[in-house]
């Protein structure tokens, strides 16, 4: 694909990433938001469902044969889709921090990414409260407000910031808990934002140094694209299944400057083998 063409894309993204985040601001300030659960224990606003409508009704307009793999509308798509990013495919998360903005905080994402070859191609994160958008073409400089980014390229973790986040079943936190110990016995500190995206993109441009979790594709599609094009290096801490997509497995996500990367996936590792 044409680097004219991604370009479009990103555009076309960003612009509707921008439109999402007035919509979802729009429905905080009327303070009217409604709250329901999704598996018992998973918040939805109907900010997240009007957002991911208005997201996925102008991707289909303008580009009615791509695919659609969003968190709100279309999550059972993801079995099938899993192996899938060689056709086009939006993924999709309307509100990342769903928490967060239910509870007035900032730390919220719209995430909106684009695969197609076998990869995304392009990635959109947008933060309405903040202010700041993130956007990577596969190829070129990730960017934030239009400004090159890049990791901080810290060499010590006793003096990094790692970022991390908790599911929202917590019928096994264990495991979560003893690699959560580990790792803030050996770095300067842990931080938990609430986002994901935001945390994977605050790496991309140095304000975390590392980043771990196991996510949904929606999650992290667009900003690990950011992240690596900034010079982050994406992978897992955990062996992948041979049937699982590269692209969309979420399991045991680690992200980090190239300097720590070997570092945290060591104690990552060590402090499963000790769960198990």
């Amino acid at each position: 694909m044409s680097k004219n063409v991604l370009q479009e894309i990103s555009l076309f993204a960003t612009d509707l990433a921008i439109k999402a985040g007035e919509l979802i601001k729009h429905e905080r300030e009327q303070n009217t938001l409604t709250q329901t659960y999704k598996s018992n224990h998973e918040l939805v606003t109907q900010a997240d469902i009007k957002a991911d409508e208005l997201i996925t009704r102008q991707i289909r307009e303008v580009y009615p044969d791509h695919r659609i793999l969003s968190e709100e509308s279309s999550p059972d798509s993801l079995e099938q889709n899993s192996g899938q990013l060689d056709s086009p495919i939006w993924i999709i998360d309307p509100i990342d921090g769903t928490v967060n903005y239910a509870h007035g905080h900032h730390q919220v994402a719209i995430s909106i990414a684009y695969a197609d070859a076998g990869k995304v191609q392009v990635g959109i994160v947008h933060c309405p409260f903040q202010g700041e958008t993130f956007e990577a073409v596969r190829g070129q400089d990730s960017l934030m407000n239009g400004n090159p980014i890049a990791v901080s390229h810290k060499r010590e973790l006793r003096k990094a910031l790692i970022g991390t986040g908790f599911p929202y079943d917590k019928s096994n936190l264990e495991p979560l808990i003893k690699r959560l110990r580990l790792i803030v016995n050996n770095c300067q500190d842990i931080r938990r934002i609430g986002s994901a995206a935001i945390d994977i993109c605050w790496v991309a441009m140095g304000r975390l140094d590392g980043f771990y979790e196991s996510l949904s594709p929606w999650d992290f599609a667009a900003a690990q694209l950011i992240a690596e094009q900034a010079g982050a290096r994406c992978g897992h801490f955990s062996p992948i299944p041979l049937t699982a997509s590269k692209g969309l497995y979420g399991e045991d996500i680690l992200i980090a400057t190239p300097e720590l990367y070997d570092e945290l996936a060591h104690l990552l590792r060590s402090a499963t083998d000790r769960a198990g």
